[in-house]
């Protein structure tokens, strides 16, 4: 049959001549275009310097630690539950004692003016709009006071690296508790520092050094490179200023001799919720639960300390069955989407931090980069959520999630010779105990 053809009138093609309007702020088109912190990245990676940008990128030694991390969320099978109702989802809970609109905070991070000139102004004042928690580093690059300003009605976490100089180290924990900060994040994985080769390789230190290599790709980037010696001086929270490279200022401060305890003497010197950062095992977790310590992070360190360390993904349904009803379970560490999230929470998390992602967004494009990075895992945590068929973070169980299994340990002594090859097929997490979750048919 054949098809008749005419030209298409005028009437005819107006329905279809909608133009975009044009938008003339660079940061916001490139903003707009970023859909996925991946995207993000690419374009802090473009806008950033080398050495500061594997600064954040990095991490220790040949980086297994967090290829694996990031390979663990995504390595996981999704279960949803259809014709549910879910038009409306709650992205709420409640973490500390406090509430929050989403399940994840800003992790600490340090040197974080090094990244992006507006570095912890950006992020308390991002998460203070988003309702979410913002943690200072002891290596952050803001007073104490000047996050506080810039989230004055928010929730404001202090990090802690016990230093060799003991008073020095409780000296901040004192500004930060008279700052009104309600929560002290004791970071337990440093004794000394990891062995971050991408940043002895570039030479980074605290200032940059002018250098012809940092002049050469400084070209592409001269934004950063106006910021950077047109503002303030970089200052830290922890102390006024350091000539030399991170990994001897690390190695100057981090104290090896800190015990269990020492953070039952920090414990009793602050007055607010306390959480232990850097949990790696079943075993530390059930000892910190009965020291009235309020929370745990599993967490490497972002693979930034110990390489091949546990996955804290994979450690998180045995710790959150043992000990979530003594405490809180918080999980960082290669989350780069929100569907990590849920992921997290399904499986016991009573919480998440976001420590690159967040940089990413600052590097990106400053406040503005940080609101899209929030704006996009909210996103996805809330279209995940309805994927699967539940409106609350309180309806997501273990069976919600199935992790598959791609790195197995393996048995040990004679047993490895006669032993079977480890099953490939998919194994479901145990669920967490408690009343707080509750299961969803389907």
């Amino acid at each position: 049959m054949k098809i008749e053809r005419h030209l298409p009138k005028v009437r005819d093609l107006a329905p279809l001549l909608h133009f975009a309007t044009p938008e003339f702020n660079a940061r916001k088109r490139r903003l707009e275009k970023a859909l996925t912190i991946y995207d993000l990245r690419k374009i802090a990676q473009r806008r950033t310097p080398k050495a500061a940008f594997d600064y954040t990128e990095g991490a220790a030694e040949a980086e297994i630690s967090l290829a694996r991390a990031r390979q663990a969320f995504e390595d996981i099978q999704f279960n949803p539950s259809i014709l549910r109702d879910v038009s409306v989802v709650d992205t709420t809970s409640t973490v500390l004692g406090g509430t929050v609109a989403l399940p994840f905070g800003i992790a600490p991070t340090g040197f974080t003016r090094m990244m992006q000139s507006e570095g912890e102004i950006a992020g308390a004042s991002a998460a203070a709009a988003a309702g979410i928690p913002f943690s200072l580093s002891t290596m952050g690059t803001t007073a104490i006071e000047d996050v506080k300003a810039a989230n004055p009605d928010g929730r404001n976490w202090f990090q802690l690296y016990m230093w060799k100089d003991r008073d020095r180290s409780m000296a901040l924990v004192d500004r930060a508790a008279k700052a009104g900060f309600d929560t002290l994040l004791v970071t337990v994985d440093v004794p000394v520092a990891g062995a971050r080769l991408r940043d002895k390789r570039n030479g980074f230190s605290i200032p940059p050094q002018l250098t012809l290599g940092t002049v050469v790709n400084a070209i592409p980037r001269p934004e950063w490179w106006i910021n950077f010696l047109t503002t303030e001086p970089l200052a830290f929270a922890s102390l006024d200023r350091w000539s030399g490279t991170v990994a001897e200022l690390l190695d100057t401060m981090f104290d090896p001799t800190v015990t269990f305890e020492d953070l039952a003497w920090i414990k009793d010197q602050w007055p607010g919720k306390v959480v232990v950062k850097g949990v790696q095992n079943l075993d530390d977790a059930k000892k910190i639960a009965t020291m009235g310590i309020d929370g745990i992070v599993l967490s490497n360190h972002g693979g930034r300390q110990l390489d091949r360390a546990p996955i804290p993904f994979h450690l998180l349904p045995d710790v959150a069955r043992e000990v979530g009803s003594d405490l809180e379970v918080h999980l960082d560490t290669g989350i780069m989407s929100g569907a990590d999230i849920v992921a997290a929470i399904a499986l016991g998390a009573d919480f998440t931090l976001v420590g690159r992602a967040y940089l990413y967004g600052l590097m990106a494009g400053g406040r503005e980069g940080v609101d899209r990075m929030i704006q996009i895992l909210g996103d996805q945590i809330a279209r995940t959520m309805r994927l699967l068929g539940v409106t609350s973070l309180e309806e997501l169980t273990p069976a919600h999630v199935t992790q598959l299994e791609r790195l197995a340990p393996r048995a040990l002594g004679g047993a490895a010779r006669t032993a079977p090859r480890p099953s490939t097929s998919p194994k479901s997490s145990p669920p967490k105990g408690g009343p707080r979750k509750s299961p969803v048919a389907g």
